[in-house]
């Protein structure tokens, strides 16, 4: 096995095996406490920028497939585990997930103490770092971990969004690509009742599956697109989606959400509820190592109920520096009291910053994509 070595930005180096490409990066080290769910957190693209770190202690065993992706690639920059499985076992399984890995020039190491590595960043927060399988020389590691870019005050939007807008297809997201996306805007579902125009900051496959199951019509727009364009296609609905990295780096889309907001009802989710926070000329701050995982308890401040969510944000939206006070604290996370979703009392506009599409995850809040559809049927 190649060896790789994983060095912190505070001196910390863990040494390890590779079992993913063979190469070197940069970047954000999180954790994410899900027990399953590695492909989707693999190609989720809230982690461009980042390297994620599970803390559960088996990962690979049931493989990877065709089917359980967030987006077209892998999008973390590295991906550490304690234990990596040689055996995939699952029907669906296409290949191990260490060829998957490979394919897709994404490194990894295995072999590590992802305890430790969890208590440091919980105890410290998120801290940059680089994996190697290139460069054994533990020194130089060290200073390329302090001089990596991290995620604040970067804009990585501009990266994983589209270049093209697409009208989203469910029978063939399993295997598009970057191309293929831009060719996906065929026919009309006589089925789905609502127009709705996604603002792509990194949206995931799992919450276009959502959005058309309760009958949405989903076109599919790049981030830098204006909001004059948005609103000649008449949408029904606005929804503003996950994304990775600072908020208040993508200074476009806060342009543009200034513009939206009281033209159609509008929902967003995890980045685009920091953006709307934003655009309602708010605050948002790093939080110390975020939240990553799928077992955060948030409460509905209205019903006094707690919902089990997947989450994954590196950043919230500070609710007292909204200076319009039309716009109200709905839901709680009951971990660290941070703002999980807003209201505006007047306009139909709601967000949350947590994933009620899952993905993986618990699906207690999937609720919240009907509650859309009750704003548009108004």
């Amino acid at each position: 096995m190649t060896k790789a070595i994983l060095a912190l930005e505070d001196g910390t180096v863990f040494q390890g095996q590779s079992f993913g490409a063979e190469t070197e990066k940069s970047g954000e080290i999180v954790f994410n406490t899900s027990l399953t769910g590695y492909q989707e957190i693999l190609t989720d693209p809230s982690y461009k920028g980042q390297i994620v770190t599970m803390t559960y202690p088996l990962i690979g065993n049931y493989g990877v497939n065709e089917e359980d992706i967030e987006s077209p690639i892998p999008q973390v920059e590295g991906f550490v585990v304690r234990e990596n499985s040689v055996v995939a076992s699952n029907y669906r399984s296409t290949q191990t997930l260490s060829e998957y890995l490979k394919k897709h020039g994404i490194i990894a190491i295995a072999g590590i103490d992802t305890r430790a590595l969890t208590k440091k960043l919980r105890t410290q927060g998120a801290l940059k770092g680089v994996i190697s399988t290139v460069d054994t020389v533990k020194k130089s590691l060290i200073e390329k971990a302090k001089t990596c870019p991290g995620v604040e005050g970067v804009d990585l939007v501009k990266v994983v969004t589209c270049k093209e807008p697409y009208v989203w297809n469910e029978t063939s997201f399993a295997r598009m690509t970057n191309d293929k996306l831009k060719m996906s805007n065929e026919g009309k579902n006589p089925k789905l009742k609502y127009n709705v125009v996604a603002y792509d900051f990194g949206i995931k496959f799992s919450i276009l599956h959502h959005l058309e199951r309760v009958g949405c019509r989903v076109t599919v727009v790049p981030a830098k697109t204006p909001a004059e364009d948005v609103l000649a296609m008449k949408p029904d609905g606005i929804f503003l989606s996950n994304g990775p990295a600072d908020p208040a780096a993508v200074t476009y889309a806060i342009k543009n959400i200034k513009k939206l907001i009281g033209q159609a009802p509008i929902f967003g989710i995890c980045l685009g509820n920091q953006l709307l926070g934003l655009a309602f000329g708010g605050k948002t701050y790093k939080l110390k190592f975020g939240h990553h995982g799928g077992n955060q308890p948030v409460m509905d401040l209205k019903t006094r109920k707690v919902a089990i969510t997947a989450q994954n944000h590196g950043f919230a939206v500070d609710i007292d520096s909204i200076p319009d006070k039309q716009v109200e604290l709905t839901h709680i996370n009951l971990n660290d009291q941070t703002v999980e979703g807003m209201r505006h009392k007047d306009l139909p506009i709601f967000s949350v910053q947590y994933h009620p599409e899952a993905g993986p995850g618990p699906h207690d809040a999937t609720y919240l994509f009907k509650e859309f559809t009750r704003l548009m049927d108004k």
